[in-house]
């Protein structure tokens, strides 16, 4: 037995230890942390290991925080068991699964109203950070090859996005060389709406990202507005400026709950669409999507052509082996739910939203920043003067006491003084849940509020991301 695995036994923060009723005769019971170990243990023996100690996660379905699916009915986790062997990117083995893939991305051009959906284009991805990785990047190759044929230099370009998106944006201009230009949010402008956008764009631009559904607070940015303001930059200007729309959330909520709100491919200027279906698309980690308006919005040298797995596969991805189950499992969804079965869905979780933003701003502690009733996502600060013997992080560490995951952190850049607390409705967090919330919550309120002496000063994140 190696040295460092010798002093695994001594050391407990370096080691796994099992309990020996688990154990068989001759197994080890002790389990190297940081070190592979020296011999083999039985299928069981590793299970149990495993099995226990992600035994200590969190309970998802007090997860408030977070946007991504947790539950899938008992038949879609069978058919992920069938297909999870199955790799996306070998459409020769697989030729089916690329078969439905492609079903799936016509069927979102289809729901997002896209003017000609068999010419349109798109992929499935991991999420939504490679969705708009992939937006971003044909943005930045359609404005250098229209640079080019101009023969100007194509040095600089830049991304406008409010200050508000997700972080993934900031990860885009950082590691493709975009220079990204934040439109400062404020009390005024909750949200980029169009307002001073002739300040941020000039002829490097390569485009202007929507988000229809902000992170921090669950706003649709008016993208019919935004691209108002294009028109008119571009009629006084010369600039033509296409819009990419962040629907991470939203473009799976809003053609079923706001069919009259106008952010799609209706819009000429939206050149590309992402959405998560793994968010509001309702299917398991680990699934993205992005369309394209047509073949013109993706740059054909883009795509690479691979043969060393058979025949000819089309790829333009930033991975290239990953999971298949996902995307039939997105397949699943559409078949099982429909256009109505999508929209009893998301309405059901407004409605839960609603209920709930509206008995949290009933309160005496809390003013609304946003209701639930774009996305099932809403917001809340202190409100002024209430108290200073506690704050929102506070009542955050309280609510993780009861279980519940429910995050505080600053707004962004042009709100950064106000710190907010966010629940995320999802399908599965049912009334009676909300109800049993909303008594944890009234409290710890109740509790913080008695308090005679000030909280000690929690630490303040820099903002809070998914």
């Amino acid at each position: 037995m190696s040295r460092s695995h010798r002093a695994s036994r001594h050391q407990p923060d370096t080691a796994v230890e099992l309990n020996p009723l688990f154990s068989r005769p001759g197994e080890s019971t002790i389990f190297p942390r940081f070190t592979l170990p020296e011999g083999e243990s039985l299928p069981g023996t590793a299970y149990q290991v495993v099995h226990d100690e992600a035994m200590l996660d969190g309970n998802s379905r007090l997860n408030l925080a977070t946007f991504v699916g947790t539950w899938m009915e008992p038949e879609a986790s069978k058919l992920y068991a069938e297909t999870f062997d199955k790799n996306m990117i070998d459409k020769d083995e697989y030729p089916q699964t690329a078969l439905i893939e492609t079903r799936c991305w016509r069927m979102l051009a289809d729901l997002w109203n896209a003017p000609d959906p068999e010419q349109s284009i798109g992929t499935s991805t991991i999420g939504s950070s490679e969705a708009c990785m992939l937006g971003g990047l044909a943005l930045k190759r359609r404005w250098q090859h229209s640079r080019r044929s101009a023969g100007k230099s194509t040095d600089k370009p830049n991304l406008v996005l409010s200050s508000a998106v997700q972080v993934c944006w900031e990860k885009f201009c950082n590691y493709w060389d975009v220079e990204p230009r934040y439109v400062p949010v404020s009390a005024e402008h909750p949200t980029l709406d169009g307002h001073d956008l002739d300040q941020y764009v000039d002829e490097n631009t390569i485009g202007v990202v929507a988000i229809l559904g902000v992170t921090y607070t669950g706003k649709y940015e008016p993208v019919e507005l935004i691209s108002a303001a294009l028109d008119e930059i571009q009629a006084r200007r010369g600039l033509d400026v296409p819009i990419h729309v962040d629907g991470a959330s939203g473009a799976m909520v809003a053609p079923f709950l706001q069919p009259e709100t106008v952010w799609d491919f209706r819009l000429p200027r939206v050149a590309s669409i992402n959405t998560s279906g793994h968010k509001y698309g309702l299917v398991y980690p680990g699934l993205g999507w992005v369309v394209w308006r047509d073949a013109a919005a993706l740059p054909e040298d883009l795509i690479f052509h691979v043969s060393y797995l058979g025949g000819d596969m089309p790829t333009f991805a930033l991975n290239f082996s990953r999971p298949g189950a996902q995307v039939l499992l997105q397949y699943y969804l559409f078949l099982r739910l429909g256009f109505a079965g999508y929209r009893s869905v998301q309405a059901t979780s407004r409605d839960v939203a609603l209920y709930l933003s509206h008995e949290i701003g009933a309160m005496d502690a809390f003013t609304l920043w946003s209701d639930g009733s774009d996305i099932p996502v809403f917001a809340w600060q202190l409100k002024e003067g209430h108290t200073e013997h506690w704050d929102l992080h506070h009542l955050s560490e309280r609510l993780r006491m009861n279980g519940w995951l429910v995050p505080a952190y600053p707004l962004p850049d042009g709100l950064s003084e106000v710190t907010v607390q966010r629940i995320v409705v999802r399908n599965g967090f049912t009334r009676d849940l909300a109800s049993t919330f909303l008594t944890d919550l009234k409290k710890e309120v109740d509790y913080l509020d008695s308090l005679t002496a000030p909280m000690p000063t929690t630490k303040q994140s820099e903002g809070f991301h998914h």
